[in-house]
C-alpha cells in the first residue's frame, strides 16, 4: 500500500488490483489531497480466471502501461498443501503463477509504453543460507510426491520470482520494457498473520530483532526499492537484477546491506537455464502458449 501511496502523491495513477475491492477503497480513503488518483479493480491471483477477467477489464480502460508491480506473497497456513481449484500449491498460485500470467498477459500493453517497468516481489529468504539454499524442483512444483514444508515452498517461490524476473529481461531485451526483482525490506503488515508455530513466532520477532539492529521497520522506507526500479532513471541499467533492502536474515558475508543491485548469494537464483525451463513449464499450466 505505501508503494501506491507513494505513487500517487508524485501525481501518478495507480491501478489497486485487490482481492478484497472493499478493503482496497478503505485504505485508500488515506490518499485524499495527494496529487495523483487510483482506482480499485478486483485481482484475486490465486485464482486464473479472476487474473484473466482482471486484464480483460484493464485493457477495456487503459492503453498504457508504465510499470507493473507484482507485489502478492503469503506463506500457506497449513502443514499439508493446500491446492487452488486450478490445481496449484497455494503458494506457488498467489505469489508465482498469478504473477507469471497476469504479466504474460499484459505484455502487449507494457510494450508500447515507452520505458515500461515489471517489479516482481521476491524476499531475503529465498537467499537461504550456504548449506541450505532453496531451489525451484521442476519435476514437482506442487508437493504433489516431495514432503510438504510450508515455509520452504515460500523460499521456493520467491526463488522462482528471481529466476522469472531474469527470464523476462532476457527475453525483453530490445523492447524498452525492463524486470527487476526485488526485497522491499521489513514492513508493518498483516503478512503472516494467523500462520502457526514455528513461523509465526519468526515473523513477530522480526520487527523487534530489526530495531534492535538500528534498522528501520518503516513502511514508507520498506517501499523504497519497488519504487526505485519503477521510476529511477538508473534500474533499467540493471534489467533482470535483484534489488534489495538491508536484512539481518542474511547469512553470506557482504549481503547483510543489501544492495540496488545486490548479487543473489543464491546460485539456484542465478540459473538462466532453469529460469527458461521454470517458465516453459509455467505457460503450459496456466494454459497459455509460449511467446
Amino acid at each position: 500500500m505505501e508503494t501506491t501511496r507513494q505513487l500517487v502523491k508524485q501525481g501518478g495513477h495507480v491501478v489497486m488490483a485487490c482481492r478484497r475491492p472493499n478493503a482496497g477503497e478503505e485504505a485508500a480513503q488515506s490518499f485524499t489531497g495527494l496529487k495523483g488518483s487510483h482506482e480499485v479493480m478486483k485481482l484475486d491471483l490465486a485464482d486464473l480466471q479472476s487474473v484473466h477477467d482482471f486484464v480483460t477489464n484493464f485493457l477495456n480502460k487503459h492503453d498504457r502501461l508504465d510499470g507493473l508491480d507484482c507485489n502478492a506473497g503469503m506463506v500457506s497456513h497449513d502443514r499439508t498443501p493446500k491446492y487452488t481449484k486450478d490445481g496449484f500449491e497455494i503458494s506457488w498460485a498467489a505469489s508465482y503463477f498469478g504473477h507469471f500470467l497476469l504479466t504474460e498477459l499484459l505484455l502487449d500493453v507494457l510494450k508500447q509504453t515507452p520505458s515500461s517497468r515489471i517489479v516482481i516481489v521476491s524476499s531475503v529468504v529465498h537467499a537461504g543460507n550456504p548449506r541450505n539454499r532453496p531451489d525451484v524442483h521442476l519435476d514437482d512444483l506442487h508437493y504433489k510426491t516431495r514432503r510438504y514444508s510450508n515455509f520452504a515452498a515460500y523460499g521456493e517461490v520467491k526463488v522462482a520470482s528471481v529466476l522469472y524476473a531474469k527470464e523476462l529481461a532476457e527475453r525483453l531485451k530490445g523492447t524498452g520494457v525492463s524486470a527487476f526483482s526485488v526485497h522491499p525490506g521489513w514492513a508493518r503488515s498483516n503478512f503472516g498473520s494467523g500462520a502457526r508455530f514455528p513461523m509465526n513466532l519468526v515473523l513477530g520477532l522480526m520487527g523487534p530483532i530489526s530495531n534492535l539492529m538500528g534498522m528501520t521497520d518503516s513502511n514508507e522506507e520498506s517501499a523504497q526499492t519497488s519504487l526505485h526500479c519503477l521510476l529511477s532513471d538508473d534500474a533499467p541499467k540493471h534489467s533482470g537484477a535483484y534489488f534489495s533492502q538491508s536484512s539481518v536474515i542474511y547469512r553470506d558475508p557482504g549481503t547483510r546491506d543489501g544492495g540496488w543491485p545486490l548479487e543473489s548469494p543464491n546460485p539456484n537464483a542465478k540459473d538462466l537455464n532453469k529460469a527458461r525451463k521454470l517458465v516453459d513449464i509455467s505457460y503450459g499450466l496456466v494454459g497459455l502458449k509460449p511467446a
